[in-house]
């Protein structure tokens, strides 16, 4: 990324279900494709339900320096920058519907469990913008990212001008005081709200990613798509009074014990977990095994590459566990046994490493998948059903409409028809937050109706 630049990166982890089996472009199973007329409602989400986190405060002091002093490229920031008092924020473009909505119940949760004073305002200027534009209007300045912030501009046109400026050279702020977010406004609901979550994340807060974090959308995993308990607690860490902007590392750290035992105070007695900074060789390794910029031969090798340094690395953690993930998604299209093996053994270390659920109700869906295309209905639903629960606290609409949807082919599978379309119909809901258009909809009903060899 450019040094003025934080963005979301596009890593998709949830688009892969066709490769389980060749899918049809046809309409496969007239009962998997709901009438052209209308489909159901979108379902949104109500009410965040962030888990606690259950962190030592040297684990999380660890964690706090690492994101704020450094950005991902690896260059140190030396000082801490943030906004000093309330911030104002205003949006600009054409946002989609749901915007306004997902906006304003993150901003609650940012007062409520942040401690951040943070408002919307309509004038003309604004602490923070955010700016909806269209997606194609963010890859031709960033071909590789999602959305992105960049301090000391207030729109897209202001950005074009100054970008190779040191106006927006994130190293130089003391303090910030003006910037925007550049989100995409043709997308799915729920990637624009991602988006959102995680862009306002690091202009209110620190702005590097950790792999090694198994819990916070502070990682270029994309696993977690909206803040978590962990990224809350990290927040109003950094908005703390007794921290100010221009404090170096040091200042930073003499004073994070104090904090620490103020709004972690069961982190003393937590045993800290060990940790290893991630090479930037893997993190590179995995963005290439799950991009799509690169032939399959270089994602496999990219795969393998990022395995062996997680090996080589002694990791037992979430960043192992991922490897074997992304092997399995580059491998199932030509071995899916092999791939299953590779899902199986992400899952058995994921299960080891405490604030790992959402990532193995990821892994699920593909072990769910496979269960599918040979028939076994009681084998996927023994695997879909413990995670349904964790995809809706994770407020994860694709990832909910993706396991209900398996759900329905499973029970189709084992004959219990009724129940099935009753699951599917619920299903389209949220597949309509998580996948957007109409025709998206379909065409994952489509996709998933193709894994099941009763359709043919």
């Amino acid at each position: 990324m450019r040094r003025g630049v934080k963005a979301r990166l596009i890593l998709p982890l949830m688009m892969l279900l066709n490769a389980c089996v060749p899918a049809s472009h046809s309409e496969v199973a007239t009962r998997a494709v709901i009438a052209d007329s209308t489909l159901p409602p979108m379902k949104q989400f109500a009410q965040a339900r962030p888990a606690t986190p259950h962190v030592s405060n040297a684990s999380l002091a660890e964690d706090f320096l690492d994101l704020s002093f450094r950005m991902e490229s690896g260059r140190a920031l030396p000082v801490l920058s943030r906004f000093e008092g309330p911030v104002t924020l205003r949006v600009l473009g054409q946002p989609p519907a749901t915007l306004g909505p997902d906006l304003a119940r993150l901003l609650a949760r940012l007062r409520r469990e942040a401690g951040i004073e943070l408002r919307e305002v309509t004038g003309d200027s604004a602490n923070i913008t955010i700016q909806a534009v269209s997606r194609s209007q963010i890859r031709r300045l960033l071909p590789q990212a999602a959305c992105f912030v960049v301090p000391n501009v207030s729109t897209l046109e202001e950005y074009r001008r100054t970008r190779r400026s040191s106006a927006t050279d994130w190293t130089r702020l003391t303090e910030r005081r003006k910037l925007a977010i550049f989100l995409p406004n043709d997308v799915s609901p729920q990637e624009s709200r991602d988006c959102l979550h995680e862009e306002l994340a690091q202009a209110l807060g620190p702005l590097n990613d950790l792999y090694r974090l198994p819990d916070s959308v502070f990682n270029d995993d994309n696993v977690h798509t909206v803040l978590t308990g962990f990224d809350m607690l990290v927040l109003r860490i950094y908005h703390d009074p007794a921290l100010h902007s221009g404090m170096r590392r040091e200042e930073v750290a003499a004073r994070l014990p104090g904090i620490l035992a103020r709004l972690n105070p069961g982190g003393g007695t937590v045993t800290p977990r060990p940790t290893r900074a991630t090479p930037q060789v893997w993190s590179h390794a995995i963005q290439t095994a799950l991009g799509r910029e690169v032939s399959r031969n270089a994602r496999m090798s990219a795969a393998q590459d990022a395995l062996r340094i997680a090996q080589a690395q002694g990791w037992q953690d979430n960043r192992h566990a991922f490897s074997h993930y992304a092997l399995g998604r580059v491998t199932q299209m030509t071995d899916a046994a092999a791939a299953q093996a590779h899902y199986q053994t992400a899952d058995a270390l994921y299960a080891r490493t405490p604030g790992t659920t959402l990532h193995r109700a990821y892994v699920a869906t593909q072990r769910a998948g496979y269960a599918v295309t040979t028939g076994d209905g009681a084998g996927a639903l023994a695997l879909i059903e413990p995670h349904l629960p964790i995809a809706e606290a994770s407020e994860n609409a694709a990832l909910l409409a993706t396991l209900l949807l398996l759900k329905a082919e499973a029970l189709e599978i084992e004959g219990r028809g009724i129940e099935a379309r009753r699951v599917r119909l619920d299903s389209i809901g949220w597949a309509r937050y998580g996948f957007g258009p109409d025709w998206a909809v379909r065409a994952k009903l489509r996709e998933i109706a193709s894994l099941n060899p009763r359709n043919g």
